[in-house]
This record gives C-alpha cells, structure tokens and sequence, in this order.
C-alpha cells in the first residue's frame, strides 16, 4: 500500500521550545490513522503543518507524491477541536460559503449540501443561526463542511466531543465509510475505545518525538504477553493450580462470569503453547473463561509513556 501523506524530519521550535523533533511518520492510502499523545506532545503543532497554518523549521510533507503546497488545501478537510463556525450565520449560508472557499460551486456545493442535511435529517436548521443550535447539532454541521469537498485526506482532531453517544456512533460510522470510499484520514483523540474501534495505524507523539509508530494489530502482537484469564470448574481447584505451576506463570484473576470457579490469569512459559495449556485445562474441568489479555490501546498508550518519561 503506498502512502498518501509522508511527514519526514519535521522540526518546529517556538523561540527555545522544541514542539516536534525530527518527527517522521508516513501513512498509507484509505487507513484511519490514529495520532495520539498526551496534551502538549506535538501533535496539534504537526497538525497545523500539514494544514499550512505554521510552516516547519525543517523536514518536508509530501502529499499523495507532491511536496505539500498552497494548492493542496482544496484537497485536505480539517475539523479542528476547538470548532469555528460563525455564531450569528445562518447554517446554510455558512455551509454554502465555506463550501465554496473548499472550490466548490454554489450549485455543486447545494446538491452536496441537501444530500448530507436529508442523511443526516437536519433540513429544518437550513435557516437557523448557529447560535440556536446546541453543540452536538453544531458540529454535526461543521462535521458536513469538513468532508462535503471530498478531500483525498481528513483530519479530526477529537470529532466527538460534544455528541451524545448515538451521535458518536454515527459520525464514527460515517467516518469508516468515508474510509472505505477511498479517503484517508488521521485521527487525534484521547478516547482508547475510539482508537480500538475505528483506527488501522498509530503513532504516539510525546515530549516532542514519535515514540511507536505501526498498524495497531501488529503493535498489539509486539505488546501482547501472551497471559491468558482462564474460568475453569473444577472438583479439586488446589491440585489443579498447583499443576499449573509447574508449567506456567500462575496468578489469581478477578472477572465476571456466570458461574463461579477456579478463576486465574496463566502466562505461558518457555515451549509451551495455548494448546497445551488448554488440553490440560479442558482434562481436568469444566473450561468456562478462556480469553488471551491482549493489551488495549489505551494500555499501550500508557506502557510506552511511561517508559520513555
């Protein structure tokens, strides 16, 4: 899969801070690609470079194989956290103006517009001003900008805050489906599940320099440690654990189950293999939990920040 944005070497400074240091990271075509990093990392400083806002000290971006340009902006849609709608616009007027600012026509950006409002059933706030509509419904409107160009990249800097969650399922929806139509987008949130749920890659920014970069599934298998929270019932759990010990790493779990039993979380050692661990498991009980703890995103995030802080 070759790439469509590819950040290489970006230095920026404001006077003696450094706020991205040497920073390079490449992202494939038609992924969702999660930018993560605790508040102050780098991240909204490397987003405003790639939107041209600020231009880096060093390093370069090459968008879809040009070196980024004043004319690449028709061909990114941004939706920023903190959102910039104008308050005492109406919605139509706004979107109709903003869309046309993206390079649209007003007859192009009305047809594109009325389909978005009818998918999202909002025809009715055509002729409100922004300042009569809660936050949820406000970025809803602002979310239709934002992708009603059809932008070959999308950037969301935390999209769902402010939605309830039927709203954050929807818009999460839209966003997979503009995806699999052939968009790529980055994705900046502090919300794990999100992160688990929708992104293909990630990066993790913090103090100034990407620390983890890769698909997500194969960072899932580097970090995994191969432990397994087993639910077993069992006449006699004491001989049965202490079995255990002799071929695995043995510690008491705590989990919901239906039903009660020997509960563990069981590390394989040396040769041995989930195969094994479950022939002996299945011989001597009733096997009711058998799940692998492969580590979350968020237990990820908070692994690899804590070792390099």
């Amino acid at each position: 899969m070759s790439n469509l944005l590819e950040i290489n070497n970006v230095v920026k400074r404001y006077g003696n801070y450094t706020a991205l240091n040497n920073v390079s990271i490449h992202i494939p075509k038609g992924c969702v690609f999660g930018l993560l990093g605790p508040n102050g990392a780098g991240k909204t400083s490397l987003i405003r470079i790639i939107n041209q806002i600020t231009m880096p000290d060093s390093g370069e971006i090459i968008l879809d194989g040009e070196k980024l340009a004043p004319h690449h902006i028709e061909q990114i849609g941004y939706l920023p956290e903190e959102r910039g709608l104008y308050k005492s616009m109406k919605v139509g007027e706004q979107a109709l103006y903003l869309a046309q600012l993206k390079g649209l026509s007003k007859t192009e950006a009305k047809k594109k517009l009325k389909y978005w409002f009818d998918k999202f059933d909002i025809g009715a706030w055509w002729d409100k001003k922004i300042e009569e509509l809660s936050k949820g419904m406000a970025q809803k409107v602002q979310f239709i900008v934002t992708v009603l160009h059809e932008p070959k990249l999308l950037i969301f800097d935390e999209p769902f805050s402010g939605f309830d969650p039927i709203n954050a399922q929807l818009i999460a929806k839209e966003i997979l489906q503009l995806r699999d139509e052939g968009a790529t987008i980055i994705f900046s949130t502090h919300r794990m599940e999100s992160v688990e749920e929708m992104c293909d890659n990630i990066a993790l920014i913090h103090k100034s320099n990407k620390i983890l970069d890769g698909k997500l599934d194969d960072i899932k298998r580097e970090y995994r440690t191969n432990t397994f929270q087993v639910g077993l019932k069992t006449d006699n759990p004491e001989l049965v654990q202490q079995k255990l010990k002799e071929n695995f790493e043995v510690s008491p779990a705590d989990f919901k189950t239906l039903n009660g039993g020997l509960k563990l979380n069981v590390k394989l050692t040396g040769n041995s293999s989930a195969n094994d661990l479950l022939s002996y498991l299945t011989n001597n009980g009733e096997m009711q939990h058998f799940v692998e703890l492969v580590p979350s995103a968020n237990d990820i995030f908070i692994q690899t920040i804590h070792k390099t802080s």
